[in-house]
């Protein structure tokens, strides 16, 4: 029997390898995932906005892309599609498929949620909810939230504010981050930890949460930087061979940015000069007026 299941599986494989070639479809394989689009090679519709995307459950686990992204299609042009896979090479039994537009998504849902894909197996579709907020654990007991807001804009984009949690179930202090959207929180997630670790020489814990409550009182809303305020490293200024080279800081160093004094303080972190030398490295290799 077990090898009547492989047998099958190897069939499945070799039907989608032949609907790529022969419909020239190209997926690549990112983390755990195979992609299709994000967007296609011919794409003339509008960008995904939110609600844009569906989520797509109870998929059997011999069911690939050959199958699903016709079906999926047959709705309205994908942007993009994404089944999950394993190892073995199985899928993991959902996927995510994203159109133009949340009118189209609606549709799918409408469409295909319930649709029998193979007997005994009907699949889920709805709404894709796509995460926004990070929780970052083991954070300095001493952590003030508004020196931590400040550190997370000058090191990820699309910060929009923070709150913090602390308990006695709770190793020093976990923060809960909003992002503006999945793409900012993703990336922030892929270097926060490395970035912790080599400017304060902390060990944080980054993990994506999935409900959210924050009270008006612990969550700052969003609000415009201040004028010493940087939230993000600025691209530094070009320079020419024949252009004359500045002898004092940019312009827009003429006042450093402002180290919370209170998030350095609890994790020992970096001095001014370490933030000049992150930001402006060009500025130790200038010539200076004395």
């Amino acid at each position: 029997r077990s090898g009547e299941k492989n047998h099958y599986l190897i069939k499945r494989v070799q039907a989608l390898e032949i609907w790529l070639k022969t419909t020239n479809t190209k997926i690549i394989q990112v983390n755990g995932q195979r992609k299709y689009g994000g967007p296609p090679e011919v794409w003339d519709g509008p960008t995904p906005g939110s609600r844009c995307e569906v989520f797509i459950s109870q998929i059997p686990r011999d069911v690939y892309e050959d199958l699903l992204i016709p079906l999926f299609s047959s709705v309205g042009p994908l942007w993009e599609f994404r089944l999950m896979m394993n190892f073995s090479g199985q899928n993991r039994g959902f996927a995510y498929a994203k159109y133009g537009s949340s009118a189209v998504a609606t549709e799918a849902i409408r469409l295909l949620h319930g649709h029998m894909l193979e007997p005994g197996f009907c699949l889920s579709v709805r709404r894709s909810t796509e995460k926004r907020h990070l929780c970052i654990g083991d954070l300095p007991a001493a952590t003030r939230q508004e020196d931590l807001l400040q550190v997370l804009r000058r090191l990820a984009d699309g910060v929009e504010r923070v709150s913090l949690k602390a308990g006695p179930d709770i190793d020093g202090v976990t923060a809960i981050v909003a992002f503006s959207s999945h793409h900012t929180a993703a990336m922030a997630k892929k270097m926060l930890v490395e970035a912790f670790k080599k400017q304060f020489s902390l060990n944080i814990s980054i993990k994506w949460q999935s409900t959210v409550k924050l009270s008006p009182d612990e969550a700052l809303p969003p609000r415009k930087p201040s004028k010493g305020l940087l939230l993000s490293p600025p691209r530094p200024p070009r320079y020419s061979l024949k252009s004359p080279q500045p002898s004092v800081l940019p312009p827009r160093m003429a006042h450093p940015p402002c180290v919370p004094p209170g998030f350095s303080r609890a994790v020992g972190g970096p001095t001014i000069w370490d933030f000049l030398l992150l930001f402006y490295p060009f500025y130790f290799f200038l010539p200076h007026q004395h």
